[in-house]
């Protein structure tokens, strides 16, 4: 479901994550910011090949050598054009440079953490949303999509939206039964490190939605969902059941330290 500025969607676990769209104005910032970052490489990269192309006319006169020339510009040129996104958005988890800055990320509709794959197609069609300048064609997607989507989020099945810090977070405490001590004691750090920059922006909302709302859920749904976060959180950080105290006690200091990550910037 999506309003004029939210995306929402309802989860297996019966809960439901609200992700702030990003709107035209944060995402031309973010790309005005990886162009620059573009134009400085490519003009590293340009002296680099100028220097190879002299070295190499220099000791072969060979005709063919020109033609490898060439094809290494034009692999270079595509590298840096369509590449320096999909390869940011593979391994920081939907980000670039521009869009960590602009604190937006790349997700799935659903709210799962984008592929390679996801990455490699939505910026292959940069190529047509560019088109026919100062991507007219992804500005006019954008302008009629509920969701902002660019021609590659339609491909790609992908949506940009704002990550939300978690200041002045509170766990949510039992009244419709009696208050458990997880559900009493107030989050503190764990004296356990889990590498919490691992998880991805939607199975952080995950946990704090479900720690938030815990108290609206029957035991069943409860426990069950608890379960299942904590078996997804854990994979992602490879922690094992034995490692873990019990779900929820799990979820509690997993949200501890991201919270206190956010806190000192990270």
């Amino acid at each position: 479901m999506t309003s004029l500025d939210k995306l929402t969607i309802d989860t297996p676990e019966q809960l439901a994550l609200d992700f702030p769209l990003a709107g035209i104005g944060s995402r031309f910032l973010a790309l005005a910011l990886d162009t620059l970052i573009q134009m400085a490489i490519g003009i590293v990269l340009g002296i680099a090949l100028v220097v190879l192309t002299v070295a190499v006319g220099s000791v072969s006169s060979s005709p063919d050598s020109g033609w490898w020339i060439v094809a290494i510009w034009i692999l270079a040129y595509f590298v840096l054009q369509f590449g320096y996104f999909a390869i940011f958005e593979s391994i920081w988890n939907g980000q670039t440079i521009g869009k960590r800055q602009m604190q937006i990320r790349v997700i799935k509709d659903d709210g799962r953490p984008i592929t390679v794959y996801d990455a490699v197609a939505r910026n292959l069609l940069r190529l047509v949303d560019s088109l026919p300048g100062i991507y007219g064609v992804g500005i006019v997607s954008m302008i009629f999509s509920k969701q902002n989507k660019r021609l590659g989020d339609y491909v790609a099945g992908t949506v940009v939206v704002h990550e939300k810090k978690l200041e002045g977070f509170l766990p949510a405490t039992v009244t419709a039964a009696a208050p458990t001590a997880s559900d009493s004691a107030p989050l503190s750090t764990p004296a356990t490190s889990f590498g919490v920059a691992k998880l991805s922006a939607a199975e952080v909302k995950l946990v704090e939605t479900f720690l938030d709302r815990r108290a609206d859920l029957n035991d069943g749904v409860r426990r069950s969902a608890a379960r299942q976060i904590a078996d997804r959180v854990g994979s992602t950080l490879s922690v094992p059941h034995e490692e873990r105290r019990s779900p929820e006690t799990f979820l509690e200091e997993v949200l501890a330290e991201r919270r206190s990550l956010s806190s000192f910037g990270a």
